[in-house]
C-alpha cells in the first residue's frame, strides 16, 4: 500500500479529492463541471494559503469535512477498497472503517498539499452518452517533468455528480488499498483491520503534534 504514498508525486492525492477554498461553490452538474471546479480550486487555494502549503492539520480537514466530502461518495470509495469483505462487515464496523479511511486519506492529503507549488491542470473533454450514469473524467497535472495523469471515476446521484474513485499514476485508489486490506482482514479479520488502522492514525495524530 505505501508504494503510492511514498512516491515524490504523492501530493497529487490531495489534487484528487480537490481540497477547495472555502467561500466558492463548486458546480457539480456535470461530471467535467465538478473535476474542473474542485482542482482550479486546490490550485488556487495551496498557492494563496500558507497555513495549507505548511500542512495545517485542522484548516485541511475543515476544508476537506465542509467542501470536499460532499462532492465524494466516500462509501462506496470505503467500501471499494475493504473489496469483497465489505458485505461481511456489520453496520457498526462499516462505519468505523468509513471512520478509519477518511482519517488516514485526510492525514495523506495534509502531508501531499505542502508539496504543490507551481503546477498546472489541463482538462481533456469527457465523451459520454446521455444516458450514462458513470464516466471516467481525465485531467492532466504539470509541472517539472512528464505531464502526470489524472483520471476520476465520478457518478450520477440524482441531479449531481459525485467522486467515488481516482487512478493516480496509473492506479486506482480503491485498488490500491484493496490487496492490503485484503491481507490484513485475511490474518486479524474485519475488526483487526479497524485497530490497525486505528493504530496507524493514533500513529500518525501524534507524530504531528511532535
Amino acid at each position: 500500500m505505501n508504494r503510492l504514498l511514498n512516491t515524490p508525486r504523492r501530493w497529487i492525492l490531495g489534487l484528487a479529492l480537490g481540497l477547495s477554498l472555502p467561500a466558492m461553490a463548486i458546480d457539480n452538474s456535470s461530471p467535467d463541471a465538478l473535476i474542473k471546479g474542485l482542482s482550479i480550486e486546490t490550485i488556487e487555494a495551496v498557492k494563496a494559503d500558507k497555513a495549507i502549503q505548511a500542512g495545517d492539520m485542522g484548516r485541511i480537514q475543515a476544508l476537506v469535512e465542509t467542501k470536499v466530502m460532499p462532492h465524494v461518495n466516500f462509501k462506496r470509495l470505503t467500501s471499494s477498497a475493504v473489496g469483497r469483505f465489505w458485505r461481511q462487515a456489520t453496520p457498526e464496523q462499516q462505519e468505523a472503517l468509513q471512520k478509519e479511511f477518511r482519517v488516514l486519506l485526510m492525514r495523506t492529503y495534509a502531508g501531499a498539499l505542502s508539496q504543490v507549488k507551481d503546477h498546472q491542470l489541463a482538462f481533456r473533454p469527457t465523451r459520454m452518452a446521455p444516458e450514462e450514469t458513470e464516466v471516467v473524467v481525465r485531467t492532466q497535472v504539470r509541472g517539472k517533468g512528464e505531464p502526470i495523469q489524472l483520471d476520476y471515476r465520478v457518478e450520477k446521484d440524482g441531479a449531481v455528480w459525485r467522486i467515488f474513485d481516482m487512478n493516480v499514476l496509473g492506479i486506482w485508489l480503491g485498488d490500491q488499498y484493496r490487496s492490503s486490506f485484503a491481507q490484513e482482514i485475511g490474518v486479524k479479520g474485519i475488526d483487526g483491520l479497524i485497530k490497525s488502522l486505528a493504530e496507524r492514525n493514533a500513529k500518525a495524530a501524534a507524530g504531528n503534534k511532535g
